[in-house]
């Protein structure tokens, strides 16, 4: 066997050995286990990435008769996060931060059991997060003890939501003890981690309801579709039942697609294969340019039209000018995102639009504004990759 280079990259309790290997230009996670749970494992991580599901993508199987073991190989996440190392760069007084982790998490969940896929071990261990536009997007990365079936019960979900909420908390106080974190902490945290489960269910409630409403609100089903889309979903079919024991009474059932109603439609305008929260990012500021665009030829500009030259002449030179401003951390796309939300913040304490150099000049200098009436501000979740933290792990 040729050799290999190793890297040493920090990860939290696991059961089981991970080492990191560089080979074909590409980084691979290796994870030593039994044969019977690393051929379980394989088989689930394969199901999810033909699902398309945020998971670590499977690359192989090693078997290993000779040693009674078998290793799982699988494709290291680029630009992911785990939640120690963020957890070291959140202020402690500053909830809002760890909210978007938690959102992130309830999120992912609510997509595995929504393709009936119960994970068994939901914990900060087993997720890791990476920047998507300015939100975060959760990843499962230890499937020992999932299952797919074809549909979930309330039961098998209430026990995943139950397990999620109960190791969050648990690896919450953990952290907060090794960082000396402030004691009274300790119910605050609680606090977030139980409130997990409200996001979860406030999430499937919006998914899942079938509101019922007369005749004359029917207006209401463009007001669900949108809700839907916004959230980032894309809903493939509507249908309206009136309702037996109310004949004046309909009932609306919509069916819910993927989470990647904006991202879809940035990839038919453009051809651009991003995540939803950066392709919401992006539209954005596609249909900034389209209104320039009309004003200026005093006539209306189609969104095809305008797409195709805001690729050419905004979005690709902007870009590498991004990424160049970050010392080409992370990806080009997440750069240009960045570029955006910094813009807008800048703009916003002007008083006017402030223009793309003086964003860039901001951006390479990290010196982002944070104000508080922001969503989100992208200081919150470094562009720069941390140097690894020791901790005493099992």
């Amino acid at each position: 066997m040729p050799d290999v280079a190793l890297r040493d990259i920090a990860v939290g309790p696991s059961r089981h050995l991970v080492k990191f290997v560089e080979a074909d230009g590409a980084l691979w996670a290796l994870k030593e286990l039994p044969p019977r749970i690393a051929r379980k494992e394989y088989s689930v991580l394969r199901q999810l990435e033909d699902l398309g599901l945020p998971a670590v993508r499977p690359a192989g199987l090693v078997l290993q008769p000779e040693l009674g073991s078998a290793i799982l190989v699988t494709r290291y996440l680029d630009g992911s996060w785990q939640y120690r190392r963020l957890f070291m760069r959140l202020p402690p007084n500053q909830p809002k931060h760890r909210a978007r982790l938690f959102d992130a998490m309830a999120s992912l969940l609510v997509e595995l059991h929504r393709h009936g896929v119960f994970w068994g071990d939901c914990s900060l261990a087993n997720t890791l997060f990476s920047r998507d536009g300015q939100i975060l997007q959760a990843w499962l990365v230890d499937a020992e003890t999932s299952e797919v079936h074809p549909t979930l019960s309330d039961g098998q979900r209430e026990l995943d939501l139950q397990i999620l909420v109960e190791n969050v908390a648990a690896g919450m106080l953990d952290l907060a003890a090794r960082l000396n974190r402030p004691p009274e902490l300790s119910d605050t945290l609680i606090a977030e981690a139980q409130d997990i489960q409200n996001r979860y269910q406030q999430l499937w409630e919006i998914l899942h309801t079938e509101p019922v409403f007369g005749f004359a609100d029917r207006y209401r089903v463009e007001g669900t579709i949108r809700q839907l889309n916004d959230l980032g979903f894309a809903v493939e079919e509507v249908s309206l039942q009136p309702v037996s024991a109310s004949p004046d009474k309909l009932r609306l059932n919509v069916a819910v697609g993927d989470r990647r109603y904006h991202a879809q439609h940035l990839r038919d305008l453009t051809g651009m294969d991003v995540g939803e929260g950066q392709a919401r990012s992006l539209l954005g500021d596609l249909h900034t340019y389209q209104g320039q665009l009309c004003r200026e030829a005093g006539h209306d500009v189609d969104e095809s039209t305008a797409a195709r030259l805001w690729v050419m002449e905004v979005a690709t030179p902007t870009m590498h000018q991004a990424h160049a401003a970050v010392g080409y951390t992370g990806t080009a796309i997440q750069a240009y995102c960045d570029l955006l939300e910094v813009r807008w913040l800048l703009s916003e304490r002007a008083g006017h639009d402030v223009g793309t150099d003086r964003a860039l000049a901001a951006l390479s200098r990290d010196v982002i504004p944070t104000d508080s009436a922001a969503k989100m501000a992208v200081v919150e979740i470094p562009t720069a990759p941390m140097p690894a933290i020791q901790l005493d792990d099992p």
